[in-house]
């Protein structure tokens, strides 16, 4: 009896807890979009900022936020998966992947000013590269591999070994079996790792102020590629809506700089918790198609 009345008390703390995260969750939410009421007009979604007056728009700087995410996905999903694979399926237990395991967990630990340094130096100094999309892409990759590493190396653990050993047991090599098997089981937890990862793209800055830059050039479709003024050229500067948010907050000199920040604020709220949704919803999809669960 006296078990079960501890079970009881301990399942109502833990459910009161929970329900207190989700209130605190709600109402940073409600705050944040009250405050930034309005921000969903066209101009000033697509709009180009204003340095002077006040009525600027985040056009650029939401573009830039979406083109740094495509890159870093594109670096950072390969190599994470990859080595999650390498650690979950070929590595031998021993001290080399107990090493590798230190090494992700060092690297997890780095604050983001830490990361922002190091591509200060290495990508905008010693490769000459100055502020550069491409180089706050391979900063953010670099605080994302830690997380993508090890929800890689968790989901394949978490395959069911008579899975694997019924697809090996028909014949099929370890390749077939990790390609046909293994990863379509995981499919749901890779992209949870893969949404955490694009959330904290959406929401870096310390990091991309010392990489993409503060700034971003008058931006023109019709340009050619190899300059500064292409939306597509990786070689340029690009300020993002988090860094944005900051310089409004910290050095903003339009009479209007409160409002803009706040109405940007709820853009990056909204536009992480639609990718999120969006995510949840094909991964559903490709468990559904791999797995030939019903609808």
């Amino acid at each position: 009896m006296i078990a079960r009345k501890m079970d009881k008390v301990w399942t109502g703390i833990l459910c009161l807890i929970a329900g207190l995260v989700v209130i605190l969750l709600l109402f940073l939410l409600s705050e944040i979009i009250f405050k930034g009421w309005g921000f969903w007009d066209f101009n000033f979604l697509f709009g180009k900022p204003s340095n002077i007056q006040a009525g600027g728009g985040i056009g650029p700087q939401l573009f830039n936020s979406f083109y740094i995410l495509v890159l870093t996905l594109i670096i950072s999903v390969p190599i994470g998966v990859g080595a999650g694979i390498y650690m979950a399926e070929y590595a031998k237990p021993g001290r080399f992947l107990n090493f590798l395991r230190l090494c992700i967990e060092t690297l997890a630990s780095l604050p983001s000013i830490v990361v922002g340094l190091f591509g200060l130096l290495v990508f905008v100094t010693m490769t000459g590269w100055g502020y550069t999309l491409i180089g706050g892409a391979l900063a953010i990759s670099i605080l994302n591999l830690p997380g993508l590493t090890r929800v890689s190396e968790t989901a394949l653990l978490n395959v069911p070994k008579t899975s694997k050993e019924g697809s090996l047991g028909l014949g099929a090599t370890k390749w077939q079996t990790i390609t046909k098997i293994s990863i379509p089981t995981a499919i749901p937890q890779l992209i949870t790792g893969i949404i955490l990862a694009a959330g904290r793209i959406f929401g870096e800055a310390a990091a991309l102020i010392y990489t993409a830059g503060l700034t971003t050039p008058i931006l023109n479709n019709a340009a050619p590629l190899n300059t500064p003024m292409n939306p597509f050229n990786i070689f340029r500067p690009a300020e993002t809506l988090t860094v944005h948010i900051w310089k409004l907050n910290s050095e903003g000199i339009v009479p209007d700089a409160q409002s803009i920040a706040t109405k940007s604020a709820a853009v990056l709220i909204v536009m992480i918790l639609l990718f999120n949704l969006f995510a949840r919803l094909f991964a559903k999809f490709l468990n559904r198609r791999f797995t030939g669960a019903k609808r």
